[in-house]
Parts: C-alpha cells; structure tokens; sequence
C-alpha cells in the first residue's frame, strides 16, 4: 500500500483528498478492517520511503548478511485488503509496490512507525528492528526502550565491567547496560534498600525489561546462602536463560564504593560453589546504585577476576522538554561561537 501511494503521490496522480477517499472507501467497504485509516496510510508511505532509499539500503547491506537484506514485494496489507476490498484501484496495488529488504518484515508495522518518528539515523533503526526483534517488544515496550535511549546504554563504550566479566563473557558490553532509568518504580528522593528491593519486585516486567533482555528470569528476593556456620541473602538472584549463568544483584542507595564489590564477589564465589550447576556457566554479579565516580569503577574493575559490573540507576527519564531545551541552548551556543569566530577572521584581515 506505502509503494503504490508514494507512486502516486510523487507522480502528482493522486493527492490529499484521494488518500483520504481511499481509506473512507476501505472503512465502508469493511467497517472491521483495520490499520488503514488516512494517518496510516501516510505511515505506510513514511515506511515504504524510508526503506526503500538507496541509502537505506546501501547502510543495511554493509552491516548485514545478504539474507537479510535480500529484497521482497511487501504487500501482506494489500493481500488483506483484496481479500476483503474489491477495488480496481486496490488490485493494481501489488503490481505496482516497489520492494523492501526482508528486515522490515522482522517486525511490526506499529513498531516501525514508533522507530521511523523517533530516531533519525539509520544507526537507531536498525538497531531498535533488530532489537524489537530479538526482545519480542511489543509496541509499548519499544516505546519505552527508545524514550530510555536503550541504543546508548547497550552500545556506547563500556568500563563498567571486569576483567572476569569479559573474559568469561565476551559479548557482556552489547549484553547489560550501565545505566537503568527506574521512573516506573516512583522512588522519594530519600528511599531505603529494602524499598528499592520491594519496588523492584513488584514491578519485575518493567524491570527485566529495562534491564535490557528478557532473557532475565526471576528467581528469589533475598536469596539465602549459608557458608559455614553462617546465613547471607543477595538482594535480587535472576537466571539469565542466554548466558545459562545465575545473576546475583546487589541494591545500593548510596555512590559506589570499592568495598561493596568484595562483598558481590563473596556472594558469587557461595553460587559457583553450591548453587550453580555443572552444565551452568559462571554466576554474575551486579552492583545497582544511584551514581558512581567512573575514575573509581575503572579502578574496581580491572582488578576483579570474577563476572562482575557495576551499574547506575536514575529515578527519572530526562523530560523531552529539558532535552529540547539543552538542544537550544547548545544551538545557541553554537550560532554564538560562529559568530565570534566571524568577527575575529574579519579583523585579522
């Protein structure tokens, strides 16, 4: 449907008022159908042009396999429509739809448009199809992990993470991320461990998904271990189906310091001991607090040998309005510095 629209559209065959018809026609036709209003027709247009760049197209298959670059008619809409529409203009659609790579189809259409309005580069969207993908997202989901840029905090550059963790865990930094946004979790500025834990726990979905993998299983709040004549509890204990390793996460509510990791790399040391299985891969520990000297976690981690990282949580998701704002200024800012440099080449002149 975007193909042949887009056609028309550009051949200035068609224009407002004839989208417009079109989807009253397809409402009258079957008042059940759905997905096929005047606004997602123009969604399908977005896509369609959007996909079917050459530079779009160009940047997939630098990154992918041919296989998932491979072009395809996309018409599953057009196939609905004919079996429910009968219109000519409707049956020349296929005829005249362009193609598509074959990652397009690795997600949902309502998923595209929320990754086509909200990220610009290709870099994004790709990322975010593929990640949809991988993590099943459903549209709200997805929403949620590009309002938290899960693109930044899953790719960018990590230190947060040992030695241990690399090597026992190669793809770690694509793996967890550094930073946590917990807004759902309506913390007061001032809270308590066991608040955090308690909230935590009665907003796991929210939490395993910010996490950044659903792979994440729950399994226990105060995991008791007993070493020796005495009783421990980690805060949080997941199992992480992926990796088949137990993920142990201690909770902070104050800046991270060195020996909170001596304590972690205790409780992990008491998992691979008498926890883990023989079929199992080394337990992980994360250490989840609300800020971190990264000079400081750089030290921590190049000396820790077990699979080990720290982790900072925020209270809130930076509003887009400050985020709007900070652009402005910097914007500002820049116009300001052009101009500076302006007057100072003309009097060197």
């Amino acid at each position: 449907m975007g193909g042949l629209v887009s056609r028309k559209i550009k051949s200035n065959e068609w224009g407002a008022k004839v989208v417009s018809d079109l989807a009253d026609y397809i409402h009258t036709q079957d008042p059940t159908l759905k997905g096929f209003s005047k606004r997602n027709i123009y969604n399908m247009v977005m896509l369609y042009d959007e996909y079917s760049s050459g530079d779009f197209l160009d940047f997939v298959q630098s990154k992918l396999n041919p296989e998932f670059v491979q072009l395809e008619t996309a018409q599953l809409d057009v196939d609905v429509l004919q079996k429910n529409v009968k219109s000519e203009i409707v049956q020349t659609a296929s005829a005249q739809l362009g193609l598509l790579p074959r990652i397009v189809l690795l997600t949902s259409f309502s998923n595209h448009v929320e990754i086509l309005c909200n990220c610009r580069s290709y870099e994004q969207r790709l990322f975010y199809m593929l990640y949809a993908n991988k993590e099943r997202l459903n549209y709200r989901e997805l929403k949620r992990c590009i309002a938290n840029d899960t693109f930044t905090t899953l790719l960018r550059t990590k230190k947060n993470l040992s030695k241990g963790m690399l090597k026992s865990y190669p793809q770690a930094g694509i793996t967890f991320k550094d930073e946590l946004f917990l807004d759902f979790l309506n913390l007061p500025e001032k809270h308590s461990e066991n608040k955090l834990k308690k909230s935590i726990v009665e907003q796991m979905k929210n939490f395993i998904l910010e996490l950044g993998s659903k792979e994440f299983l729950f399994v226990d709040m105060e995991y008791v271990l007993q070493v020796g004549s005495s009783s421990y509890k980690a805060d949080l204990l997941f199992y992480h189906r992926g990796l088949q390793a137990l993920v142990a996460i201690e909770l902070k509510t104050t800046k991270f310091h060195p020996k909170d990791l001596g304590q972690l790399e205790f409780y992990l040391e008491a998992l691979d001991r008498d926890v883990r299985k023989s079929n199992e891969n080394p337990s992980i520990g994360m250490i989840l607090c609300p800020s971190a000297d990264q000079v400081v976690v750089e030290y921590a981690m190049n000396r820790s040998m077990s699979p080990t990282l720290i982790a900072e949580y925020k209270k809130k998701l930076i509003p887009q309005e400050t985020v709007q704002k900070l652009l402005g200024e910097y914007c500002a800012s820049f116009e300001t510095g052009a101009s500076q440099r302006k007057k100072i080449a003309k009097k060197k002149r």
